[in-house]
């Protein structure tokens, strides 16, 4: 009979323990921590990573133009015509604008057929937008085919989903020795083996396919399978199964302090095979992890949200140049409210204040003054009339408003000069309103997450109703969500959401 060894013990066997896992870990190029799958993705870019899905949806922008021009010039081409020869030059780039900015293409081999339809529409409507934009500032809108554009945008948006969905198909069923796609191995208890597998399976494509599974607690059999992935081992011929056997790589599923965790490593560091270790228990399941190189420390870097240098860089050129037009739009105001403020409520023009900004710096934020000069003090008469719950003071039909201040409030005016906070770097146009000092010193713990951004002159609070939500926690909810979920698109529609409720006056107080 086969004499099978599970793991139960740690330093009895191996004396040096865990930590000396640890240490190979950290110092052995073979090692390869890619801790979570959406931000190993994350490293790569991701209009580099989907090149296969732009050609197809640019094939379809282009062949929808094309089609639409000879149904409606009767078999005559586009190149023939200046006017269109440009436009199949610019589709190509407004498409690859639209699809950074947005994300689109994130998750693309994950999403559902319902899904996929949407984002196609989405992106087919984005680019109809920008379009109809473009044209209406470089005066050309009168110049093009109505019905051009419309057939367009239809056979594009059928082209298009069409072509991922076919793209998606060959990727999936596409000859794994063709691409050379790397056999990989599961090491796992047998109790959450199929949980694994499923993930694993869910995730995979052409990246990798699931070989076997070695069982770290029980003996395995002949025949036995775990979703349709059969169970080739356990520890006790995990060694050499691997010498046998071709393996490329190796996802192990233990927590760090696993006793089994040594005898896990040595096979692979003496074969030379290339392993992923999952660390689950280290950080919350909702914060992406990857791992960072500081000198000679191997480190693994978690956060609420990770985003590349590409994505920060696009994000403070939006802030500079909409700080500059907001300060020649401060200085067009400053000519008519400063003479309105100095006789309603004589005083500075101005008001300044300490707030506090990302991660709990102090910063002098400035706005276009709205209430009396003692404000301040008689705020304290007033908190037993404060209409919000936690840490924030709201309260309708402010006495401390002088008249004027309740127009420049409704209209947002008084904000403006906050864009020389957006230029020196304090704030960005859209991120969390900043607390003041006193109410950052009755902040409990779980509230200093919404100070993980910047702060911003417009936010997810300003843009969900902000008069209508009378408890701080809702907008701790709202901002921790947008500090989640950040992209340049999103940041792009609350802007857009802002000028709407600016426009109707919706929200101020």
């Amino acid at each position: 009979m086969a004499k099978h060894t599970f793991c139960t013990m740690g330093s009895k066997d191996h004396p040096s323990g865990w930590d000396t896992v640890l240490q190979k870990i950290c110092s052995t190029r073979i090692i390869d921590l890619r801790i979570d799958e959406y931000m190993y993705r994350q490293t790569k870019n991701g209009l580099g990573k989907h090149w296969d899905f732009i050609i197809v949806d640019i094939f379809a922008l282009e062949l929808s133009l094309f089609l639409a021009y000879l149904i409606r010039n009767g078999g005559s081409l586009p190149m023939t015509d200046s006017l269109y020869r440009n436009l199949i030059l610019f589709l190509p780039m407004l498409h690859l604008v639209v699809a950074f900015v947005f994300d689109n293409y994130s998750g693309i081999l994950r999403r559902g057929y319902l899904k996929e339809l949407s984002a196609v529409l989405v992106q087919c409507l984005l680019i109809a937008g920008f379009l109809l934009l473009y044209f209406f500032i470089v005066q050309t809108t009168d110049r093009y085919s109505r019905s051009v554009l419309i057939l367009t945008g239809v056979f594009s948006a059928v082209l298009m989903y069409i072509g991922r969905i076919l793209l998606r198909y060959v990727i999936k069923h596409m000859d794994e020795t063709l691409l050379s796609i790397p056999y990989m191995l599961v090491v796992t208890p047998a109790a959450q083996a199929e949980s694994v597998v499923n993930e694993l399976k869910r995730v995979a494509y052409n990246r990798f396919r699931l070989s076997g599974v070695v069982y770290t607690d029980r003996a395995h059999t002949e025949g036995a399978t775990v979703s349709g992935v059969p169970v080739v081992a356990d520890l006790s011929s995990y060694g050499e199964y691997m010498r046998q056997q071709v393996v490329d790589e190796i996802f192990i599923a233990l927590k760090l302090n696993d006793p089994c965790l040594p005898q896990v490593i040595l096979p692979i560091e003496e074969t030379g095979s290339t392993a992923h270790l999952n660390i689950p228990s280290l950080f919350p399941a909702a914060f992406p992890q990857t791992v960072s190189q500081f000198g000679p420390y191997t480190a693994i870097t978690s956060s609420p949200k990770l985003v590349t240098r590409t994505q920060l860089v696009l994000k403070r050129s939006m802030d500079i140049i909409s700080a500059l037009i907001g300060l020649l739009a401060t200085g067009i105001a400053f000519l008519f409210v400063a003479p309105i403020i100095k006789i309603q409520a004589p005083g500075p023009v101005f008001f300044s204040q300490m707030r506090v900004g990302k991660n709990g710096r102090p910063f002098k934020i400035y706005k276009f003054r709205s209430m009396y000069m003692d404000a301040e003090e008689r705020k304290k008469e007033l908190m037993a009339q404060n209409q919000m719950q936690g840490l924030m003071f709201k309260m309708e039909n402010d006495p401390r408003i002088f008249p004027f201040g309740h127009f420049i409030r409704k209209a947002s005016i008084d904000e403006l000069p906050q864009f020389w906070n957006v230029l020196k770097g304090d704030m960005s146009l859209v991120g969390t309103r900043p607390p003041t000092l006193d109410e950052y010193k009755q902040y409990e713990l779980h509230h200093k997450f919404r100070l993980a951004f910047k702060p911003g002159i417009t936010g997810m609070w300003q843009v969900s109703g902000r008069s209508s939500i009378t408890d701080f926690e809702d907008v701790v909810k709202l901002d921790s969500e947008y500090i989640r979920n950040w992209s340049i698109g999103l940041d792009i529609k609350i802007i857009l959401k802002t000028v709407k409720v600016v426009l109707l006056r919706e929200g101020a107080e």
